[in-house]
């Protein structure tokens, strides 16, 4: 199948790219036991950009190729190296379109002028390392954020053309040939209905003005309700400054006339609405027909008389044309005087609103037989959990904190949820959780990494690691109460004294002398 040369509507899927998962690290080095945590952050994701292009006419390039994505940031590294952030991708439209919604079918943005941009699709933040997570209470944490999704959008481009004149009529009234005779565009043009089937620019000087002008396809009886072709180009009028009425003075067709063909185009104008307030010409065209400068001269007075300057012109001798172009620079150089002064360009940031709103909602779900649902929306509890690794006992931990200090907790209990009702914080890919009040959540806990000790009352390990801590004391007290009974009894026994020998009867002390 081949791909159409022109193309004015296209839907078409975005997605930002994803954000970095931090790193979880702690610095290790020789001689330095506590080195301290060192892991960075993810990079952020590209965010994917519509930006305006003078140079092209038509979404050709969006229709076969309908999903564009924009690349995701790094991970993060040790030794605090933070993760790349990823390439943005530029879409190039042409100007004048329209971005829209395809879901809600709300307007987005209307993308005019060169270079104009607008992200259409952002890209998701990357996760903090345990280094930007370290507190004065938390010094070495062993847990990271993830990083968040990129956002992901199905959007509709609609071509609406930039012109400041706009050809309306009949098929085969002349308006190609007309836009051929005035510019140096080069449509393509036969004696056959419809021969044109996309807009057609030129551009046109008349003295010191110079204007576009569009060639839409014919319109018929009907087109506004999709009759022929109308009913898709007539948007690429609703940007002229003033439109010009193409009437055929030599057709053949029964039943038309330059004066019935005005009224039939002008009511599938009205039927399509919004073109009321644009000047009007009328070119009455063919006049180097036979006949056809006859009629020209009779209807005439009856064009007149609806207020709008009627000319008669022939697209192959060139009579009238300069007469036809330089009253539509008069209108078009009288809409652009109308015009306010155009602003320099300038960077608007628009930040959302901070404060003075409500961070977060709790609705109750449910009718209260086994229990309540209760459902938890706001930006900031949602983007907490996306960034939790529930895997990690200590990074749950941290969510809870940050749950409490921003009041969940204390308005569940203000509103009657009961320990054991389901909490779910999010939307259809909510995280559902039990409510446990009694958990106690607030200030930093020191405990051993990957530990808790909010997520149970009391630990096994510590418990037995307690009790033979317990036992050992125990057994060293009773050792050392034996052993100062025993050191005190030998203290506390009386010395025997030894008695004297006796001495033989025929001892004695003196001298034998």
């Amino acid at each position: 199948m081949a791909i159409p040369s022109f193309v004015d509507q296209v839907t078409l899927e975005v997605s930002g790219g994803n954000g970095g998962h931090g790193c979880v690290s702690v610095h290790r080095e020789k001689f330095k036991p506590l080195g301290g945590p060192n892991g960075g952050n993810g990079g952020d994701g590209g965010s994917v950009i519509l930006r305006v292009d003078q140079g092209l006419t038509t979404l050709v390039e969006y229709h076969r190729q309908s999903m564009r994505r924009a690349s995701n940031g790094q991970p993060g590294r040790g030794d605090n190296q933070n993760g790349a952030k990823g390439e943005d991708i530029v879409l190039m439209v042409p100007d004048g379109t329209v971005v829209t919604d395809a879901e809600t079918h709300e307007l987005i943005v209307d993308l005019t002028g060169n270079s104009s941009e607008f992200v259409i699709a952002s890209g998701g933040r990357g996760g903090l390392g345990n280094a930007a997570l370290a507190t004065a209470a938390r010094k070495a944490p062993g847990f990271a954020l993830l990083g968040e999704e990129g956002e992901r959008r199905r959007i509709s481009l609609e071509l609406k053309v930039v012109a400041d004149v706009g050809l309306v009529g009949f098929p085969s009234a002349g308006k190609s040939s007309l836009v051929a005779a005035i510019s140096r565009a080069r449509p393509k043009i036969a004696d056959y209905p419809f021969t044109t089937l996309v807009p057609n620019l030129g551009v046109v000087v008349a003295g010191d003005t110079t204007f576009t002008v569009a060639d839409v396809p014919g319109l018929i009886e009907g087109a506004s309700e999709g009759r022929g072709l109308g009913l898709d180009f007539l948007r690429h009028i609703e940007r002229c400054a003033a439109l010009v009425h193409v009437l055929d003075t030599a057709t053949f067709e029964p039943g038309r006339d330059p004066v019935s063909d005005l009224d039939v185009i002008e009511a599938e104008l009205a039927a399509h609405g919004g073109l009321e307030d644009r000047p009007r010409l009328i070119a009455l065209n063919k006049a180097d027909v036979p006949d056809g400068g006859e009629l020209a001269e009779m209807v005439r007075p009856d064009l007149e008389a609806r207020g709008w300057p009627v000319f008669t012109i022939s697209t192959k001798t060139g009579q009238g044309l300069k007469q036809l172009t330089y009253a539509m620079a008069d209108l078009v150089r009288e809409r652009r005087a109308a015009l306010p002064p155009p602003e320099p360009p300038r960077i608007v940031i628009r930040p959302k609103p901070v404060g003075g709103g409500e961070e977060f909602t709790i609705k109750r779900i449910g009718d209260g037989e086994g229990g309540h649902m209760w459902r938890v929306r706001g930006v900031k509890p949602e983007r907490w959990v996306r960034q939790t690794d529930f895997a990690n006992p200590e990074a749950v931990g941290y969510l809870a904190d940050r749950l409490n200090r921003l009041g969940i907790e204390d308005q569940l209990l203000e509103l009657g949820a009961q320990a054991g009702d389901a909490v779910a914080i999010g939307g259809d890919d909510a995280v559902v959780f039990d409510f446990a009040p009694q958990v106690d959540t607030g200030a930093e806990i020191l405990s051993r990494r990957g530990e808790d000790v909010r997520l149970t009352e009391e630990r096994p390990a510590a418990t037995r690691r307690r009790q033979r801590d317990a036992e050992y004391h125990a057994a060293r007290a009773e050792e050392d109460h034996v052993e100062t009974q025993g050191m005190r009894r030998n203290y506390a026994a009386p010395k025997r004294k030894q008695a004297p020998s006796s001495k033989d009867p025929g001892d004695t002390d003196g001298d034998d002398r």
